[in-house]
């Protein structure tokens, strides 16, 4: 059997992101013959424009996501939504069929008692229109995650233990 490649796309552009930290704590829980990346330059794709040729940043995202046999987003939530530069970069991928049929896991973190549940719905029903492969158990909202975070990581037993059922589940699908 070929080795897993899985691709982790963080919603927020912060370098000191906690979406950026709970992925690479996920990426920690997968089992050794899984390679994991996470993709950089979501702040390069240009803006979402049908009637233009893919730049090379496009070009790469669209790669990047071809190449990977599942994809798990961790975004944060804005304006009880996903943020732009995340949703753009989806939007290049409606018609090229690239995120079809792709396992997928979906996480929003929130500071709030909310755990960005509103991004969650609304990236959970782009990824649907993307025709992505998941199920009722490919999304997690992560509520108070600073209070979950010690020392730039995830310190949070409970979390860590949520976020290996999303790699569990992620795995699952990818090898159905």
């Amino acid at each position: 059997m070929k080795n897993i490649h899985i691709l982790g796309i963080s919603g927020s552009l912060r370098a000191d992101s906690t979406n950026t930290i709970i992925l690479k704590t996920l990426g920690s829980l997968l089992p050794s013959d899984i390679t994991f990346e996470i993709f950089e330059g979501l702040d390069e794709i240009q803006h979402f424009d049908p009637g233009h040729v893919d730049s090379d940043s496009v070009a790469r995202f669209k790669s990047a996501i071809r190449k990977a046999d599942a994809v798990v987003i961790c975004t944060p939530e804005y304006a009880f939504g996903v943020p732009g530069t995340l949703k753009n970069a989806l939007d290049w991928t409606v018609g090229t069929g690239d995120l079809n049929d792709k396992p997928v896991s979906v996480i929003s973190a929130s500071p709030l008692n909310s755990g960005g549940s509103h991004a969650l719905a609304s990236l959970l029903l782009t990824l649907t229109a993307l025709g992505t492969r998941k199920n009722e158990a490919s999304a997690l909202s992560i509520p108070n995650v600073k209070s979950k975070l010690s020392a730039g990581e995830v310190s949070n037993q409970e979390l860590i233990a949520l976020l290996q059922a999303q790699c569990d589940n992620l795995l699952s699908l990818t090898r159905q």
